[in-house]
């Protein structure tokens, strides 16, 4: 089972809301996810992340692959740095 870390979008019309969840990338985008490790609200004006940092890192380093903008809100937050540096402490 391929796994991802990508965004359901939530809230009304003009009015989007992302949850940041991981899911079987053949499920929709919408549908079935396996836990929500958290939120992204672009309509604030400093686009308000909150990430739980433990949980992303624990399903990057069991394989789970970021979506582009998954990435970079995770990049924003550097919790891709710590994930290079554990990699990297590995070899």
């Amino acid at each position: 089972m391929a796994v991802k870390l990508r965004l359901k979008r939530m809230g009304a019309k003009q009015k989007p809301f992302y949850r940041i969840v991981v899911a079987d990338s053949r499920s929709p985008r919408d549908g079935r996810f396996i836990e929500t490790i958290g939120t992204y609200d672009p309509v604030k004006g400093a686009e308000k992340v909150t990430v739980d940092e433990e949980k992303a890192l624990r399903w990057l380093n069991n394989g789970a692959e970021p979506t582009d903008t998954v990435r970079n809100i995770l990049s924003h937050e550097g919790i891709m740095a710590k994930y290079a540096s554990s990699k990297s402490k590995k070899n």
